[in-house]
């Protein structure tokens, strides 16, 4: 494994300053030319995966930024209005029979907002993965098959494709082939496996190729699928040969 060098940095970022959101942010290696945006779940912020970064593998890969940004707190309906962080609303429990259309949307601006400012730092799309667990994944997977240049990758943990409806009238053509690497737990009971096996199905079916994985796990991490995230990272982030 390599871990973080001795240059890695950490960096904490309010939004007083700028219209993003705030987040965290961790270097693999210094002057890092990859990007690995990565969305946090429900009532959750971007500390609660940050602590996971420095423990992959990323032997080979380029030096990562690694970006954990925080949701805006919304209330939200199934948990009787509460006030929490979250990417949407969410209304009813089967996740998808009525969605948050305009909170969804209004997310997919905010991470387009960060996809931007990372290619204003110097790093091109192509070098950038979206990644996200539950409420996260569904962002990752909306937001990254709308974006309009390629991505490097797709990570998918624990959620599910959100208006899956619409995708196949707005998603973008340079992201068709896109890697897409989706894991969950087969005993998870927020994200209940069948969906998650239906929104891998309805991606099939529209041509993309799903790096399907399942955990013996709740709705969590399994340390298998950190082996394989660290895996996925190693592929469409690998150093660029120089010869």
């Amino acid at each position: 494994m390599r871990p973080f060098c001795a240059g890695a940095t950490i960096k904490f970022h309010s939004n007083m300053s700028t219209n993003l959101l705030p987040r965290i942010e961790l270097e693999s290696a210094p002057n890092p030319t990859a990007a690995v945006i990565w969305m946090h779940g429900l009532g959750a912020d971007g500390n609660d995966f940050a602590p996971l970064a420095p423990q992959l593998d990323l032997a080979g890969c380029q030096p990562i930024r690694f970006i954990f940004p925080h949701a805006p707190s919304v209330p939200v309906s199934i948990n009787n209005g509460y006030v929490m962080p979250a990417w949407y609303d969410i209304l009813v429990m089967d996740l998808v029979r009525v969605e948050d259309a305009a909170g969804i949307h209004q997310s997919a601006l905010a991470i387009e907002a960060l996809i931007a400012n990372e290619v204003a730092r110097g790093i091109q799309p192509a070098n950038i993965v979206l990644a996200g667990f539950s409420q996260g994944c569904a962002m990752a997977l909306h937001t990254g098959l709308r974006h309009a240049n390629k991505l490097a990758g797709i990570m998918a943990l624990s959620g599910y494709l959100p208006l899956a409806s619409t995708l196949a009238a707005e998603r973008k053509p340079a992201n068709a082939t896109t890697p897409i690497f989706m894991a969950h737990g087969t005993q998870d009971p927020v994200v209940p496996l069948l969906r998650a096996e239906a929104s891998r199905d309805a991606l099939q079916a529209l041509g993309y190729a799903v790096d399907w994985n399942t955990y013996p796990m709740p709705h969590s991490l399994h340390p298998k699928e950190v082996a394989d995230i660290g895996a996925f990272l190693r592929k469409v982030l690998a150093q660029k040969s120089t010869a």
